[in-house]
């Protein structure tokens, strides 16, 4: 059988070859010294909430920390509405590169994911953890002209008068909603929900007696208090926070089982290179680790505590696990 041996490349093969081959590695150059270089602009942080709340507090903070670590300005932007469904929906229609990213208030998107019909955008679905960055626990506060200094007095106050009283709220759908609405029914309250967008556009009247209480960030509420305008009656997370200790929980205080944190944390539209995930994340840790930063948001009841990416992301997950079914057993729907 005779033997079929290749034809020898021509001179045209061979450097065809030689070209494709250059070209794969220039790719590879490029694409590398692409990512290295990363940030070349300033970044944009998307967030869903006005001024002044605790999500504009705790972005602003860690955003002036990441431009001095990454050396571009990095800018926060507010998309403030339904929820935090708007902010949401403006964050995922991004480019995946990096220069956009969404500052989430996960509890808050979990109750909105929850409470709302389904939204073109998701937490999951459309984005992808870069870091968790803490917690920031809410507290009941009352405006101070209101005759109660703790919640079986203010629980009492509601009773004598059915359907004479209300709540602010941050929002329909925020965690500051869904906190009062389990406090109402495990409390048997009758009270007329007023929601706002945000703490700086509620707290006004709340101080003004027009509200008579509100769970709200202790960032947004805690300069009133200290300046004697509000009062406040418990935290709601489920152990007392460092800057209030003698604040007791609204657990504590008799409504047993109570619990809310509002987690936080830095993600990017979903297709953000890896690369640029690592970068950011190793950034938002190293920020994090600043004393100066640590000390400031202790003082403003923020527990700073950096999570990696894919942990992040397994808390994210659980987050929208728990309010889930809160949302349903409290029977909210929202549109």
């Amino acid at each position: 059988m005779p033997i079929h041996r290749p034809r020898p490349a021509t001179g045209l093969q061979r450097l065809l070859k030689v070209l494709s081959a250059l070209l794969l590695v220039s790719a590879a150059l490029w694409s590398g010294a692409a990512q290295a270089a990363y940030p070349e602009r300033p970044i944009q942080v998307v967030i869903s909430f006005p001024p002044a709340g605790a999500t504009d507090i705790l972005a602003r903070a860690i955003a002036q920390k990441l431009t001095e670590t990454l050396g571009q300005p990095v800018l926060v932007e507010h998309r403030p509405g339904a929820g935090g469904n708007i902010g949401l929906s403006a964050a995922a229609k991004a480019a995946p590169d990096g220069y956009t990213l969404y500052f989430a208030a996960v509890t808050n998107a979990a109750i909105a994911a929850a409470a709302y019909s389904p939204k073109p955008a998701h937490l999951i679905r459309d984005f992808v953890p870069v870091a968790g960055v803490g917690t920031v626990p809410h507290m009941l506060v009352v405006p101070s002209s209101l005759p109660v200094t703790n919640v079986a007095q203010l629980i009492s106050y509601f009773k004598a008068s059915p359907g004479k009283y209300n709540f602010a709220s941050q929002g329909a759908g925020t965690l500051s909603h869904l906190e009062s609405e389990v406090f109402k029914a495990t409390a048997g309250l009758d009270l007329v929900h007023v929601p706002y967008k945000g703490s700086s556009q509620a707290l006004p009247d709340l101080m003004a007696g027009t509200s008579q209480m509100m769970f709200d960030s202790i960032p947004a509420s805690m300069p009133h208090v200290k300046s004697g305008r509000l009062r406040v009656l418990a935290v709601a997370s489920g152990k007392r926070v460092s800057s209030l200790p003698d604040v007791p929980t609204v657990d504590e205080s008799g409504l047993k089982g109570f619990e809310a944190n509002n987690l936080f944390g830095l993600t990017a539209p979903k297709g953000t290179p890896p690369a640029v995930i690592a970068t950011l994340a190793k950034a938002v840790q190293n920020v994090l680790a600043s004393p100066e930063l640590r000390q400031r948001m202790v003082e403003q009841g923020v527990e700073l505590n950096y999570t990696p990416p894919e942990e992040f992301g397994q808390m994210i997950e659980q987050e929208f696990r728990t309010w889930g079914k809160a949302v349903e057993a409290a029977k909210i729907k929202l549109d």
